[in-house]
């Protein structure tokens, strides 16, 4: 039943199969794709951004003002033999008016174990938790869910070794783990030996009938940290200290997809409810360090907590909306509270918060202009954001809902 469902609709992406890849072992026919995004953004706040009780790091903020490009994408593709599967991605941004090139994705996977078994090796997407494996293209709204701003950076990916299994079974299970490098954000160091930070994950679902889907995720990561860094910070004309984390690190969540559409056909109207809850518990040292011999420091023990309910609808061909809300919360101690608070681990007595409207138009699966609005108060003043975005696909995307 579920197999019948994922070659009919996107209702099989709840279910996160395996895709099978179609080059043959004797040929090489690599898939080579380019992801365009472009974007006009507008605020209200002109402050500088900040996430009370969150040390910042990765990719985590509002993005640039006005004209700008956003996540553009470089990937080839191919079967290696009839054994392995290998796939590069480069992404293209404007970051502060210079241009980067960063390695997003370089992995191989098998495809031939048997028994629902498949390895991964390079650098990859984490598989915990929902959103967190999808190119940024492939997301519902313009920008990633606050609570994957302030634990992850936006995403969380590292380099490393996935296995996971499928089971045999009618009802969809999946379970996996990984060891991981740990020297992104939000590990820090690659402590023993570059093998820092590791990973569980399981996934259940199924269908309900012939128009409905559902899946299920719990998902566990934990890492050795030795100097993360977060964002510099200017205090009163005084040096530029950059805040450094060290100690343990453990993030647990929860996740849960419902998809529906009419007969299992998704193409005329479907509608996604789409949610996740994540929890961080740290114990450490937290040093503002500032070139001195002898830095401020203090102990840390913190609480990061959030989760975000988005909805997105597709009422007739090639239109949907979409409404999304995200709350955080902090509950960070130590022995020199002044020191947390100049590393930004100070919730200030604020809860952040925002509620996002969308509203896209895909004229086929290769395009897609998306209208955005999101009321924002996830630090101290309230921000107004109005984005308005493109995404268009050269070449073949793979199993990306658009």
């Amino acid at each position: 039943m579920i197999k019948r469902i994922s070659h009919i609709s996107t209702l099989s992406l709840v279910l996160g199969l395996t895709p099978v890849y179609a080059a043959e072992s004797e040929s090489f026919n690599p898939a080579i794709s380019l992801i365009l995004d472009g974007r006009f953004s507008a605020y209200e706040n002109e402050t500088d951004y900040e996430l009370p009780g969150f040390m910042l790091g990765g990719e985590a903020g509002r993005g640039e003002e006005g004209f700008h490009l956003g996540h553009n994408e470089l990937a080839i593709s191919a079967n290696v033999d009839d054994m392995f599967y290998g796939k590069m991605t480069a992404v293209i941004a404007d970051h502060e008016g210079e241009t980067e090139v960063e390695l997003e994705e370089a992995y191989i996977e098998t495809l031939a174990l048997g028994n629902g078994l498949t390895v991964k090796g390079g650098r990859f997407f984490s598989a915990i938790g929902y959103l967190n494996q999808q190119h940024p293209h492939a997301w519902d709204f313009s920008d990633a869910p606050l609570i994957y701003r302030g634990l992850f950076g936006d995403q969380l990916r590292d380099d490393g070794l996935q296995i996971s299994w499928v089971a045999p079974t009618e009802l969809y299970l999946k379970l996996g783990g990984e060891i991981t490098r740990g020297e992104r954000f939000p590990a820090g160091g690659a402590s023993h030996g570059g093998a820092g930070a590791n990973s569980l994950f399981a996934k259940i679902g199924g269908d309900i009938g012939e128009s409905q889907a559902w899946q299920v995720g719990l998902s566990h990561w934990q890492a050795d940290i030795e100097n993360r860094t977060s964002g510099g910070h200017h205090h009163d004309g005084g040096a530029h200290e950059i805040p450094t984390y060290t100690g343990d690190s453990r993030i647990s969540g929860i996740d849960f997809v419902w998809k529906w559409a009419p007969q299992g056909n998704a193409s005329e109207r479907n509608l996604k409810l789409q949610g996740e809850y994540f929890i961080r518990d740290e114990e450490g040292t937290v040093v503002m360090d500032d070139g001195s011999v002898t830095p401020e420091s203090t102990t840390y023990d913190g609480e990061q907590k959030g989760w975000y309910l988005q909805a997105v609808y597709q009422f007739i061909p090639r239109w949907r909306v979409g409404l999304r809300y995200d709350r955080l919360d902090s509950d960070n101690r130590g022995s020199d509270q002044a020191v947390l608070a100049e590393a930004g681990l100070d919730n200030e007595g604020h809860t952040p918060e925002r509620l996002t409207l969308m509203g896209d138009y895909s004229h086929s699966e290769y395009s897609r202009v998306r209208l955005q609005y999101a009321k924002d108060d996830s630090y101290e003043d309230t921000d107004n954001i109005l984005t308005l975005q493109y995404i268009m696909s050269l070449g073949p995307h793979g199993a990306h809902q658009f």
